[in-house]
């Protein structure tokens, strides 16, 4: 028998204290994520790494990372969020760890293939947990709330992984950062539950979860998902915005580094200015669609109006590379990563919006494969072209420009945004 909701959590609202382990997920996947770009000049030195050697490094995790994110999503959507979620992180964080075992680049490079593969589980797992814990209209702010802790965790690795470096190597960061991150595996396999079998939801909350929920389904076989125009929707902008957030995190302290004289020990404050400020688009980008739909608006146009919002804000960023001065750079960086979370909060739905629940989690692997392709070429071009000319200028200009590019694939793909029938009728068939 349903035991009624413990009054120290409050009636209605357990499913945000499951959104706050995600958010706390994510910010621990990304302090162990961002380590090697805050560690990119001593790993060079360690390992005699070139650009193009860095870029290696990156890219190989990028490709385990693509190809765990579609196998992930198609387990989760037959074990669940709970199993997968913990098998997922337990991968990723003893092979983060094992990065501070490595003697050569190719031990560092396989540690990180360990690390990709697991950490192409979070968003999946994720997401799924959103589709299973969140009605529609909630599911924008869920997303963009867990997606803040991407964010923490950009803010808080430049704060302890110097100290960390400077006090007991740079190996020490993975050691500590690993141990602390196991504290999370307990709680969530302590707390985690489905929503329909978990003792601490009311019937009440129950009922506004389950408000929009269609029946459970079989889950869809794959050359289904890819007759989609909507799977090709979703995981065209994933390709195309993906690389640019992969950008950020593993060249920013290098581009601070080149264009200010930034290092080790002075990285910390401006990149915790801008990720403090992408963690406000990330919350608002939600919210914002999420208040849109709650007024009335269509799924359609809450959606894609904030995409384009966030298209517009991205813009100024073409203009960082010849700015002089630092914290002028920071706010215009600062302001295209949070409308980079804005922008990713209501791609994420993308699939919980139009697609059956069945569905969700391996549409949302194959646009993660995607967005990981992607990564992996941005990556090689990224290497290639500081090897050669040493200005971030161009690189910046597709940073600026591409969530335009994104948008129109979007409506090109699915001009309505409608649901897809059972069937999948004439709606949902390229």
């Amino acid at each position: 028998m349903r035991r009624e909701v413990s009054q120290s959590v409050g009636p209605g609202r357990y499913r945000w204290v499951i959104c706050g382990l995600l958010l706390a997920a994510m910010a621990i996947n990304y302090i162990q994520r961002q380590s090697i770009g805050l560690l990119k000049i001593p790993l060079q030195h360690e390992f005699a790494l070139d650009e193009v050697g860095y870029a290696n490094i990156v890219f190989w995790f990028q490709a385990a990372y693509a190809l765990g994110y579609v196998s992930f999503g198609r387990v989760l959507d037959r074990i669940g969020a709970r199993t997968g979620y913990a098998v997922a992180f337990l991968l990723w964080n003893l092979s983060h760890m094992a990065a501070g075992l490595a003697a050569t680049a190719l031990q560092f490079t396989l540690a990180r293939v360990g690390l990709g593969l697991g950490e192409s589980g979070a968003f999946p797992a994720s997401l799924k947990a959103v589709a299973d814990w969140f009605p529609q209209k909630e599911r924008a702010l869920a997303t963009g709330i867990f997606n803040a802790g991407t964010n923490f965790g950009a803010i808080i690795a430049p704060a302890i992984v110097p100290v960390l470096t400077a006090t007991w190597g740079w190996r020490s960061s993975f050691f500590v950062t690993g141990a602390i991150g196991m504290l999370w595996l307990l709680a969530w396999l302590a707390v985690y539950r489905r929503p329909q079998e978990h003792p601490r939801v009311s019937p009440q909350e129950l009922a506004l979860i389950e408000s929009d929920h269609e029946a459970p389904a079989t889950p869809l076989k794959w050359w289904r998902l890819l007759r989609l125009k909507e799977t090709w929707a979703y995981a065209g902008a994933r390709f195309l915005i993906d690389p640019i957030w992969w950008f950020y995190l593993f060249w920013l302290p290098d581009f601070l580094h080149k264009t200010y004289r930034l290092d080790l020990s002075s990285f910390g404050p401006p990149l915790i200015a801008i990720y403090l400020i992408s963690d406000v688009g990330s919350v608002l980008g939600g919210f914002s669609s999420s208040a849109m739909l709650s007024r009335g608006v269509s799924v359609n146009v809450a959606r894609k109006l904030t995409l384009l919002i966030c298209a517009v804000l991205v813009l100024p960023v073409l203009l960082v590379s010849g700015v002089a001065n630092l914290w002028a750079a920071v706010l215009l960086i600062g302001l295209a990563a949070a409308a980079h979370q804005a922008f990713s909060a209501n791609v994420y739905t993308f699939p919980s919006d139009v697609l059956p629940r069945s569905a969700v989690a391996s549409v949302i692997g194959i646009g993660g494969m995607a967005g990981a392709v992607g990564g992996m070429l941005f990556t090689e071009f990224v290497g290639q072209m500081l090897q050669a000319t040493g200005s971030y200028r161009i690189l910046f200009i597709i940073a600026g420009s591409v969530y335009f590019v994104a948008l129109m694939v979007i409506h090109l793909l699915s001009p309505r945004l409608q649901r897809v029938t059972g069937n999948f009728g004439s709606t949902g068939v390229a």
